[in-house]
């Protein structure tokens, strides 16, 4: 199964952002692409650079909403699974949401960021409340995936609880940047979490220059074993290919030993 990683720079123009990743998709689709992932906050700049000066709830949306519904238009035309991410707009309260399309165009759910940080260039507590949707796993035609929405990775046990509740591919859309954390520990974690859980990890990553942080790109890959088996390139916009199997996940070292010999119930449970 091809999988794609849509790493493309975001400005101030949302419709012009919007029409670059349709664009891709279809780019991506044409080329055997089954399932399409965008990074964090895909189509938008990345508001929690800075603190919000106005009414935050003016630049979110709701789900479903126009970027949801193109993509779903879409999705169902090509036939793709489509994971995205957005500034979700749900009453009187802003979220980081992915929302999830399956290949019929339908949409079949979304997870919102649970663990929110606050540090500079990341004031995420200012624009987004805590989820509150656990850490759901959704059946589609690609198989059963989950979403662990930036911050979220930094957290074993929500990884963990990813895995029992089934998922077979985690998606991570990603908002990171150049010097934020030491070379290579982007890589490691979602090599780590692949191989404790037996799952593949496919991190989506921002790229490009915006007005207070330099986003990498570097999006990646890994399989069951923790191997990266796929990486784009630095600093710029790009399409990245990957073949996976979900049939490596039964011989993976996780579901082979670690899986069998867990005792949640002698460490004080999940």
């Amino acid at each position: 199964m091809k999988i794609v990683l849509i790493q493309q720079h975001a400005t101030t123009n949302k419709k012009d952002n919007l029409e670059r990743g349709l664009t891709a998709l279809k780019e991506a689709a044409a080329n055997g692409a089954k399932l399409a992932c965008y990074a964090e906050l895909a189509f938008e700049p990345f508001y929690p650079q800075k603190l919000p000066t106005d009414d935050i709830r003016e630049l979110a949306e709701p789900v479903p909403g126009p970027t949801t519904e193109a993509f779903m238009a879409e999705a169902k035309r090509l036939g793709t699974v489509v994971v995205l991410n957005l500034f979700e707009l749900d009453g009187d309260k802003t979220y980081d949401c992915s929302p999830v399309i399956d290949a019929d165009g339908s949409l079949i759910g979304k997870t919102r960021m649970v663990h929110v940080c606050e540090y500079e260039g990341f004031h995420e507590q200012h624009y987004y409340t805590q989820g509150n949707l656990g850490a759901p796993v959704f059946d589609t035609a690609c198989g059963r995936i989950g979403i662990a929405i930036c911050y979220d990775r930094h957290y074993p046990e929500y990884m963990r609880a990813l895995k029992l509740n089934g998922a077979e591919l985690v998606i991570v859309p990603q908002a990171g940047a150049v010097g934020e954390w030491p070379e290579g520990l982007y890589e490691a974690e979602m090599r780590v979490a692949a191989f404790q859980n037996g799952y593949f990890t496919a991190l989506c990553n921002r790229v490009g220059k915006e007005p207070s942080l330099t986003f990498s790109g570097e999006s990646f890959v890994c399989d069951p074993k923790g191997r990266v088996i796929a990486k784009a390139a630095t600093g710029r916009d790009e399409i990245l290919y990957c073949d996976i199997s979900l049939d490596q996940i039964p011989g993976s070292p996780a579901e082979l030993n670690f899986l069998h010999d867990l005792r949640p119930e002698d460490i004080g449970g999940w």
